[in-house]
Order: C-alpha cells, then structure tokens, then sequence
C-alpha cells in the first residue's frame, strides 16, 4: 500500500472515530433540520401573503412559543398531579393484584396455577423495578442540566437553519461532484416531501390516539386519564413498540380498581389501535414512504442501541431518509442503469 494510500485510510478512520464520538451532536442537527422543515412550510404559508421572510419567521417561532408557553400553563400543572398520584397509587396497584394472585392460587387447582405463578414474578420484578425508577430520581434530576443545553442547542440550530435555508441547502450540494449537483437537489426536495407527509401523518395519529384514550379512560373511570392519554399520543410516535408500552399503566391502574376495567381498557386501546391503523393512518400518511412493519422496528432497535432514547425517539425519520437516498441513488441512479 502506497503512503497516499495509507494516509487516506488512515483519515477515514480517524473521521469515523470523530463521527463515532458526537454522534449525540449529530443526531441533535437531524433532528433541527427536521423541525426546521416542518417550520419552514408554515414560514412559506405566511410568504405567500406578501410578509417578509424574517417576519415570517418571527411569526412562526412566536406562533411556536405561545403554543408551548400554552399548553405548559395549562396542561402541565394537571399532568405534575397527576404524576405524583400515580407515584402514590402504583404501589398500591401493585399490591392489590398481589392479594388476587394469592387469592386465586388457593382457588384454582394445582395444574392452572403456573400462569398465576409467572404473574405473581411479574408484579414482584415490576414493584423493584419501579421502586428503583423513584431512586433514581435524584440521579436524573442532577443530568437535568445536559438535557437543558442539549434542547438550547436544538432550538438554536433549528433557528438558525430557518433564517438561512437556501446557504445551508447549497452548501450541502456542493459536497457532491458538480455533474451530480441538480440530482442532489432534487433528491433533497423528494426527502422534506416524504418527511412532512410522515410528521403530518404521525401529528394526526397522536392526537387521534391521545384524545380517543383520554374518552374511554374518562368512560371507565380509570385514574389519572390526562396522563395515560398524553403517554399513549406520545408513545404512538414509536411505531409497533410505543402503543403496547402506553397500555401498561393504565391496565394497572384499572386492573388495582376493577379486574372487569382492566379488559375494557385493553379492549378500548385494542379498538383504537385498529380504528388507526385501518382507517386513520392510511389517510394521513398518503404522502409517507411506506416502510415494512420489519424495517421500522429493527430500525427502532439498531439506533435506539446506538444513540439511546433520542435514536429510538427520532428512527423512522432516520429511516425515512435513508429510505429516499437509497432508492434514487442506488437503484434509480446505478443499480437500473447498470449494463451488463
């Protein structure tokens, strides 16, 4: 191997090192170039009424602003008691469904107690398991600061890729060889196409969910509805895995009160889960790149292991755009253009 050769090599691996090592940074530009593209169209909105790009934008961030200062005075407070009643009632949860397994375990014969069994470990290794959750307040607590400068750094990014989008736009093209240029651009275009039909899609499915789980919680009298409802809209931007996590608490809850509750509950979120996938998705993800249940939870795992919650919280946009790049550069681009 040539010494040019093994400089370049060893450039590449030291790139790679460094790539390795912010890969939280770059993960946190991602997701400020994504916000920046949702924004960007309501800025585009307000231009086509003759407003000035830099009022257009001071429209949309304050619009942006008064939607979050909103919804924290008025939700938040509820959603802090709600909280602290769940931290009270849980325990208490937990310890009810332990008196019915030992209930039923003197009631039922020897040969159908395995299940009962397997619940009674169940509660026990949830009971630690939140009990550890509330010591490890404190620890999350303290790392509060990080999270702080880490949303300071999105919101400043996402700022400044909306007051200037064309320089950062041009200045990624010209990484590519000029022939490829225009390709690139169009390419681009196509991926903030597919990343607004999918973040609308996915704004819709959320609210749908939230506001149907917080009717039927309110129906069944289940405690603390605010909560499970906005966990269960929340949670519904991690496909396959967030809906199935969102029900767990509000089970408990409903199975501490009324055993028959509990069945309803998860009757209820099982009819709404079908109501969305069915009906509600297919409309509002018209214009979403479909991708395969597989792909979207494997991608889920592969980047939730490497870049933590926020690569769980932010793979389907990831995939989104890998999705795009692949079938207009690999197969469009080379892979249908490949002589023989």
């Amino acid at each position: 191997m040539r010494f040019g050769q093994c400089i370049s090599l060893l450039a590449i691996v030291v790139l790679l090192y460094i790539l390795w090592q912010i890969r939280q940074i770059i993960l946190i530009v991602f997701a400020s170039v994504t916000l920046a593209t949702v924004l960007n169209q309501l800025v585009r909105f307000l231009q086509r009424f003759r407003i000035k790009r830099s009022i257009a934008i001071f429209l949309t961030i304050g619009f942006l602003v008064i939607i979050l200062v909103g919804f924290s005075a008025l939700i938040l407070p509820q959603i802090t008691r709600q909280l602290q009643q769940f931290s009270y009632l849980m325990p208490m949860a937990l310890e009810r469904i332990r008196f019915w397994n030992d209930w039923l375990v003197r009631v039922i014969p020897d040969n159908f107690l395995e299940n009962i069994r397997n619940l009674r470990y169940f509660t026990q290794n949830l009971e630690v398991w939140l009990n550890q959750l509330f010591r490890n307040f404190f620890f999350w607590l303290s790392s509060s600061l990080n999270i702080i400068l880490g949303l300071l750094l999105f919101f400043a990014l996402t700022i400044m890729f909306m007051a200037n989008t064309s320089s950062y736009r041009r200045g990624f093209i010209l990484l590519f060889p000029a022939f490829y240029r225009r390709r690139v651009d169009q390419i681009m275009t196509k991926c903030a196409d597919s990343l607004m039909g999918w973040i609308k899609g996915t704004l819709i499915t959320m609210l749908f969910i939230a506001v149907s789980s917080y009717i039927g919680l309110i129906i069944f009298q289940v405690p603390l509805p605010l909560v499970n409802a906005l966990l269960a809209g929340l949670l519904e931007f991690i496909p396959n895995i967030g809906p199935t996590l969102s029900a767990i608490p509000p089970v408990i809850l409903a199975l501490a009160d009324e055993p028959w509750k509990a069945l309803l509950v998860i009757f209820w979120y099982v009819v709404i889960q079908q109501i969305e996938s069915f009906i509600v998705l297919p409309l509002a993800m018209h214009s979403q790149v479909s991708l395969l249940p597989a792909v979207t939870l494997l991608s889920i795992v592969i980047f939730g292991s490497i870049f933590g919650f926020l690569g769980v919280f932010l793979a389907v946009p990831l995939v989104i755009i890998l999705q795009v790049w692949i079938q207009e550069v690999l197969v469009k681009d080379v892979l249908n253009k490949w002589d023989n």
